[in-house]
């Protein structure tokens, strides 16, 4: 993780291994015995973002987001705005994908978004302990440039 800021209350991560043999490999995302980590099932859905697109930016009322990248690489971007937050104003950066298998969970009322940056397409998995609401998303977002002290583009050094 590179962090500006101390990580963001709230925020769990769980360090994730292949189980690899002569047909291939598993990987356990997220189990129902983690007990720091699992609170119920909501869904399940996989998100594909293209190099260089950024997904971004927003939170949930009630949702909590447990994402893993499971091809390419993510840079997932967190940030703190909760008035009440001992973190209030931190931004956390997280770099996870096929280099750095880690599952991310994102608490609720936390800004977050991702962008791509590997060479190809990268897979997100997503198991929020809330289902999608159709007719009601608990989803309240704003634009990725501009609106949030965070900004996008590569840093070079």
């Amino acid at each position: 993780m590179t962090t500006r800021h101390p990580q963001i209350h709230g925020v769990k991560t769980k360090a994730l291994k292949l189980i690899p043999d002569e047909r291939g490999w598993l990987m356990e995302m997220l189990r129902a015995d983690d007990t720091d980590l699992f609170t119920k099932f909501g869904q399940v859905y996989l998100s594909a973002t293209y190099p260089g697109a950024v997904k971004a930016w927003h939170y949930h009322e009630k949702q909590v987001d447990n994402f893993v990248c499971v091809a390419g690489m993510v840079k997932l971007v967190l940030v703190d705005t909760r008035a009440d937050s001992p973190t209030n104003g931190a931004v956390n950066e997280f770099f996870i994908g096929s280099l750095n298998l880690t599952l991310v969970q994102v608490p609720n009322l936390v800004y977050h978004g991702w962008k791509c940056v590997s060479t190809e397409a990268a897979l997100v998995i997503n198991t929020p302990n809330e289902p999608y609401r159709y007719g009601q998303p608990d989803e309240f977002r704003l634009e990725p440039h501009g609106t949030l002290p965070y900004d996008w583009t590569r840093k070079d050094g």
